[in-house]
C-alpha cells in the first residue's frame, strides 16, 4: 500500500490548515505525502467556493494516496469587535478614561462603539476587557444601560474592528452565530469529518452543535475560554474530540497558566477517551523562515510527551512561505520523540484507569497483552469508531488498525493517536468471530503491518453490526 512506512511509524497525528498558500492539487498532495493526516478548512476566512474547491482536491489526493484523510471545518464563532475610528486608529494612554457605547458614530481618543449589548449588560465594575489579542487592556469603572466607562490599564494603538475579549465574564451569547450555522450546514453537505466549535463557554454550546450535526460529523470543541475550563469535564465528555486552542486561550489566561491548562486538557481528554489536538503557534516562525526555532521544536515535542493525539499547523501552512517544510519538520520532531524510551515510559505511567465496563476491560486487556507478548498490531473492528478510540486511549506499543465499515468512519479516525484506519466496506460483511479473524489478518498482511508468523490482537463486538458492543478479544497468528 502507498506510504506504508509513514503509516506504520508515527502515532501522533498532524493537522494542517489550508489557505491561500496551499490550495492547488500539487501543494495539498505534497503536504499529505509529507505527513498530514487531517486538513483544516478555516471558515473565518475564504468563501464557500474556496472551501468546496479545497475539499474536492483533498478527496482526489486521498484517492491517489490510498489512505483516509480527515477534514476539519472550523467555524468562526462569535467574534466580538469594536467599531471604527474617525482617523482609523487612536493612541490609548495608561490611566486615561475610555468609553465604550452603542453609538455607531466613528470613535476618537475618548470613546468608540462596542456593538455588543451583551458585553455592556454582563460586565461589572472591576471587569477587564482585552483588546487586539490582549495588546491593550481596560478596567471597567462605571457601567450604564448603554455604555461602559473604563480606565486604560495597558495602553497602545487601537484601530478599526479590533477584537474584544472579556476573560472574567460569562457572556450570554451562543457559540454558534447565524454565519456559523450557515457555514456548518454547508460543510456538512460537502461531507466533512469534524466541526471545530469556537469560543465554547458552556456545555449547552456543545449540545446545540451536536444537535445540528445530527451524527453527520464529530464535534471538535475548541477550548479557548476560561469559562470552558471551569466546565472542562462535562464539555470534554459531550465532545467527540477537543482542541487546545492556545491563541485565544493565551489572550484570556495569563501566559504562565496556558501550559498548565494544556496539560490539564490533555489529561482529561485522554481519561475520557477523546482525541485531543494541540494547536496555535507551534512552528510560528516558519511562516517566514525555512526552519523553526529550537523553542518551537521543544513545544511540539512537549505536546507529544504529554500524550496529545495530534499537533496542528495554522498560519504556517495556510499563508506561510514554507508549508511543506513545516509539515516535514513537524513529522521529524514527532517521530524522534516517539523513538525515545522516556516518551514510552511516560505514556505507560500516565495510563488512565480502565473504564468500569466490559468495553473498557477489553481495551485494557489488549494493552496488557501487547506489553507482554510480541504483537504486530491491534485490529479493532469499529462500527462507529468508538472501539478504535478505546484502544487508542490505552496507547499500546504497536500500531492500531481501525477496521471501519465506511470511508466516513475511517476518515474520522485520522485524528486518533496510533490508529491507521482501513475502510473494509460492506462488500464482505463478517458474521462470525472466525470471519473477523480471517479478514483482520488478511488486511494486516496485505497492507504490510505484519508478516507470516506475527501475532495480532483482534478486538470486536458480538453481535456484529451493533455500535458500542465491544466484548470480544482474540489473539491470532498471521499465516
Amino acid at each position: 500500500m502507498p506510504d506504508t512506512p509513514y503509516r506504520a511509524m508515527r502515532r501522533t497525528k498532524i493537522v494542517s490548515t489550508l489557505g491561500p498558500a496551499t490550495s492547488d492539487h500539487a501543494t495539498i498532495r505534497a503536504l499529505a505525502v509529507a505527513g498530514v493526516d487531517v486538513f483544516r478548512l478555516n471558515f473565518s476566512h475564504g468563501t464557500h467556493g474556496d472551501h468546496a474547491a479545497r475539499h474536492g482536491v483533498i478527496r482526489d489526493v486521498e484517492a491517489e494516496l490510498g489512505r483516509p484523510l480527515g477534514i476539519l471545518a472550523d467555524v468562526q464563532g462569535p467574534k466580538l469587535r469594536v467599531g471604527t475610528f474617525a482617523n482609523g486608529r487612536v493612541q490609548l494612554t495608561p490611566g486615561a478614561r475610555f468609553r465604550l457605547d452603542l453609538d455607531p458614530a466613528p470613535g476618537n481618543e475618548t470613546r468608540v462603539c462596542l456593538p455588543h449589548r451583551e458585553i455592556l449588560a454582563a460586565a461589572e465594575e472591576g471587569s477587564t476587557l482585552l483588546l487586539d489579542d490582549g495588546r491593550l487592556a481596560l478596567k471597567v469603572c462605571e457601567r450604564g444601560p448603554d455604555f461602559l466607562l473604563t480606565e486604560v490599564t495597558l495602553g497602545g494603538v487601537l484601530s478599526d474592528h479590533k477584537g474584544v475579549n472579556v476573560p472574567d465574564v460569562v457572556l450570554p451569547i451562543p457559540a454558534l452565530t447565524d454565519k456559523d450555522r450557515a457555514d456548518m450546514a454547508f460543510a456538512l453537505d460537502l461531507g466533512i469529518e469534524y466541526v471545530g466549535l469556537s469560543f465554547v463557554q458552556r456545555p449547552e454550546d456543545v449540545r446545540e452543535a451536536r444537535r445540528l450535526a445530527d451524527g453527520r460529523a464529530w464535534i471538535m470543541t475548541k477550548l479557548e475560554k476560561p469559562q470552558a475550563m471551569d466546565n472542562l469535564e462535562e464539555i470534554v465528555a459531550l465532545s467527540d474530540a477537543v482542541m487546545v486552542a492556545r491563541g485565544d486561550l493565551g489572550v484570556e489566561l495569563p501566559p504562565e497558566l496556558v501550559p498548565l491548562a494544556q496539560k490539564r486538557i490533555i489529561r482529561v481528554a485522554r481519561r475520557l477517551g477523546r482525541p485531543v489536538v494541540v494547536a496555535t503557534q507551534m512552528l510560528e516562525s516558519m511562516v517566514h523562515a525555512p526552519t523553526p526555532t529550537r523553542a518551537e521544536a521543544s513545544d511540539v515535542a512537549t505536546a507529544v510527551f504529554d500524550g496529545a493525539d495530534a499537533v496542528m499547523l495554522s498560519a504556517e501552512t495556510a499563508v506561510g512561505a514554507y508549508p511543506r517544510e513545516a509539515v516535514a519538520i513537524m513529522d521529524r520532531i514527532v517521530r524522534r520523540v516517539e523513538e525515545d524510551e522516556v516518551w514510552r515510559r511516560q505514556l505507560d505511567a500516565s495510563s488512565p484507569e480502565a473504564d468500569h465496563n466490559v468495553a473498557g476491560a477489553i481495551a485494557a486487556a489488549a494493552r496488557q497483552i501487547v506489553a507482554t507478548v510480541d504483537v504486530a498490531a491491534v485490529a479493532a473492528f469499529t462500527l462507529s469508531g468508538r472501539t478504535a478510540l478505546r484502544i487508542a486511549r490505552e496507547r499500546p506499543a504497536c500500531t492500531i488498525i481501525g477496521l471501519a465499515p465506511s470511508d466516513d468512519v475511517a476518515r474520522r479516525l485520522a485524528v486518533a493517536w496510533g490508529v491507521q484506519a482501513v475502510s473494509v466496506g460492506q462488500e464482505t460483511p463478517v458474521h462470525t468471530i472466525e470471519s473477523v479473524v480471517d479478514q483482520a489478518l488478511s488486511i494486516i498482511k496485505a497492507d504490510g503491518y505484519g508478516s507470516v508468523g506475527d501475532a495480532v490482537v483482534i478486538v470486536a463486538g458480538l453481535p456484529f453490526g451493533v455500535a458500542g458492543s465491544t466484548n470480544t478479544l482474540r489473539i491470532a497468528t498471521i499465516t
